[in-house]
């Protein structure tokens, strides 16, 4: 059995952190979240992984390299344009050939894997296997219509939704979707849906199975499901100090203090992540945050944020809190007079000031 990542995606609801690297690649609890869907793969006894890739190429073939230190062998397949999930199916035929495969959504998160649902699929031996999900909001996805727990129905965010099952970023499917992906068109937003390409397989009679997720799931495009997401990691963790922690500091509940990494006359509240090398000097870091490699923590507070690599926070006067901030960013007081906000800001920032 193989498996396909797509990462190829814009990210356009992560901007404007989007613009400038792979959405699959910012870390959730310090880790990218494309390499949580390598690993859950990996131990669901498949090895052998083609990864979808558009704009992002570089920086994702950078990240994952060969698969090597994932145990995995690693096929990278060029996706000019972003033109459906279907489409990234139809041009993996060479890799894929006749195998059954997984699809998995490079920026989806299932808590508790997929290696029980893989087995499931072997034992079943459906065309395909689809994971759904209850949401508050399926006009938003791709969403399921069941009748006596058999699917028969898929359409992709509908104005009027017969359900709220929404498709989770996870499917399987035998040899049969290569048929499908060729018999459907584009559709009106102009992308073959995979949605489109599973009615397919329904209409013409093969067996579409359903499995309800009960366990937690999270679509990470958005910055609120972000955070959300580096929340549920960070809660797995176990206090892990490997970095330095003078006598000055506190580190109280869940702490990964990374190799490299200093603490000096800080708090340090769990669940909590400090990547290796970053530096936190006289500053307090609350719960459910992530501070990623290299970044500078000076004079400052924040709660409840991802905060990316090689950044420096300093004499913030005010906690930063509910917040993504991206690769290399300067955030500092300045007492010049007058006093003013100086902002660089990207396309679709959200900006929040006291």
């Amino acid at each position: 059995m193989k498996a396909l990542i797509l990462s190829g995606g814009k990210g356009t609801r992560l901007r404007p952190i989007t613009h400038t690297g792979a959405k699959q690649l910012i870390p959730v609890a310090n880790k990218p979240i494309l390499f949580y869907a390598i690993e859950a793969i990996r131990d669901a006894g498949i090895t052998d992984i083609g990864i979808i890739v558009g704009d992002t190429a570089e920086e994702v073939r950078g990240a994952v390299a060969d698969g090597k230190k994932f145990g995995v062998t690693i096929t990278y397949i060029q996706q000019d344009k972003p033109l459906g999930l279907a489409h990234a199916v139809l041009i993996a035929r060479d890799f894929l050939k006749d195998e059954p495969f997984v699809m998995y959504l490079g920026d989806n998160l299932i808590k508790s894997g997929i290696t029980n649902l893989v087995e499931q699929f072997k034992d079943r031996s459906p065309n395909s296997q689809i994971l759904l999900a209850h949401v508050k909001k399926p006009n938003q996805f791709g969403v399921a219509e069941l009748k006596d727990s058999a699917v028969v129905r898929l359409e992709e965010k509908p104005k009027k939704p017969k359900s709220d099952l929404a498709l989770v970023g996870v499917y399987m499917f035998d040899k049969h979707i290569h048929t499908a992906v060729r018999s459907i068109k584009p559709s009106k937003r102009g992308e073959l849906e995979i949605t489109d390409a599973i009615q397919w397989l329904i209409d013409h009679k093969f067996r579409v199975l359903p499995h309800i997720v009960t366990g937690w799931w999270k679509d990470t495009g958005k910055l609120e499901d972000m955070l959300e997401a580096n929340r549920m990691m960070l809660d797995l963790y176990e206090t892990d100090i490997r970095g330095t922690v003078d006598r000055q500091s506190r580190v109280e509940f869940k702490v990964i203090v990374e190799k490299g990494a200093v603490v000096k006359n800080s708090i340090i509240r769990g669940p909590a992540a400090i990547g290796r090398g970053a530096k936190i000097v006289n500053s307090y870091i609350g719960p459910f945050t992530s501070i990623s490699s290299g970044t500078e923590v000076i004079n400052s507070e924040i709660e409840h944020s991802i905060i990316l690599e090689n950044c420096r926070i300093e004499d913030v006067g005010i906690k930063i809190e509910d917040s993504l901030v991206g690769r290399g960013v300067a955030v500092k007081k300045l007492n010049e007079k007058p006093k003013v906000y100086r902002l660089l800001l990207g396309d679709n920032s959200t900006v929040g000031l006291p």
